[in-house]
């Protein structure tokens, strides 16, 4: 065996695709082993209290996952092993406790914002960065990974609840930034939105998640105007502070495909209407639990040229004749999300009009 080459075997294991497959390759020979571990190029660390071990094996790695606690002594060895890294998701995975109840707290020893540095510092080749519920991360280890990952094009910070304004005040100035995702970060205030849209990001970021930050207002949301290819926006349980004046803003916004305006009490028929003549290229809106929409709002959408998706879960103040109007008249249209306490109140001939259309009703 030892008379094949490192670059011959590298040919053969580009063959091999099936992890089993590679696996048995590895334990041929040392040789095999070592040349598996120098052509992988991608890792799920299921332990990563012993990654000491195993990872110098794995010196070329473009991707590492983890969804275990990872503290920062285990960041620390990604960054020094694997500097070609460009894909970093540690999206922490909720554990299911004793009493049945999720725990979506990682716990003291998890990494925090020394270990995002190290990373930021190691491995300047980062495109996507995942960090869901890392509840330590705060603004300082963000605002490094901002500066120093030129190639950044997705950030995912949901619920890192450390976040605060001054983390978004650097990370408007990416430019290269698409996606990002606050959702849960309710420490962030319209002064971060503010700095989110002054900077190059206004002029990169196509999807945009700052879902349940209740500290948003509509003087916030008028800032989102100024983003350029913004394509798809989740509001969703932003709070009371967000009205139809920042509804109205965010209609304006002519690049929208993909909207979130999930339980924002104060969102009414002004907005819809907004949304349904300004926004022509929304495909799909979510309006669950914004009670003050009706019929009226609804049937906006009549001429509608692209929307395909409209869920209008908990919302009770429209008629089948409204839906009716609505599939018959806006011909794209190809799912409805109605509340499932409304079918028996729907009249069957409605319901079935709609089917022929080729639209499907769904109770949620």
């Amino acid at each position: 065996m030892e008379r094949f080459g490192d670059d011959v075997l590298a040919l053969i294991l580009n063959w091999v695709h099936d992890p089993n497959d590679r696996k048995s390759f590895s334990q041929v020979t040392k040789q095999w082993l070592r040349v598996e571990g120098l052509n992988r190029l991608s890792l799920h660390v299921f332990e990563p209290d012993l990654m000491r071990n195993f990872l110098p094996r794995f010196p070329n790695l473009v991707l590492f996952e983890s969804t275990k606690v990872v503290t920062n002594s285990d960041i620390e060895i990604v960054a020094k092993t694997c500097p070609k890294l460009e894909l970093l998701n540690l999206n922490y995975k909720e554990i299911r406790s004793n009493l049945g109840e999720f725990d979506d707290i990682p716990g003291l020893d998890d990494v925090d914002d020394c270990g995002l540095c190290a990373v930021a510092t190691g491995c300047r080749n980062l495109t996507k960065v995942f960090l869901r519920r890392r509840c330590k991360i705060g603004d300082l280890g963000v605002i490094s990974l901002v500066k120093l990952a030129l190639n950044l094009v997705s950030l995912d910070l949901g619920r890192c609840s450390k976040i605060t304004d001054e983390a978004l005040e650097a990370i408007g100035l990416a430019n290269s930034l698409q996606i990002l995702n606050l959702q849960g970060c309710w420490l962030i205030t319209d002064k971060g939105l503010a700095s989110l849209a002054s900077g190059c990001l206004c002029r990169t970021l196509k999807k945009l998640v700052i879902s349940e930050c209740d500290r948003i207002s509509d003087d916030g949301l008028l800032h989102l105007r100024k983003f350029l290819c913004l394509e798809e926006l989740n509001l969703g349980e932003c709070g009371p502070k967000v009205t139809d004046t920042g509804g109205v803003a965010i209609a304006g916004i002519q690049t929208l495909k993909r909207l979130s305006f999930s339980w924002l009490i104060n969102v009414s028929d002004v907005t819809v209407v907004a949304l349904a003549q300004n926004s022509l290229n929304l495909v799909e809106v979510d309006l669950t639990g914004c009670e003050l929409v009706t019929g009226d709002g609804i049937r906006a959408f009549v001429s509608h040229e692209a929307l395909e998706s409209l869920v209008l879960a908990k919302c009770r103040d429209f008629t089948g004749e409204d839906l009716e109007e609505v599939v018959l008249g806006c011909q794209t249209l190809r799912y409805i999300g109605l509340d499932k306490g409304l079918q028996i109140w729907i009249p069957m001939t409605v319901q079935e009009n709609i089917s022929k259309s080729f639209c499907l009703l769904d109770w949620i």
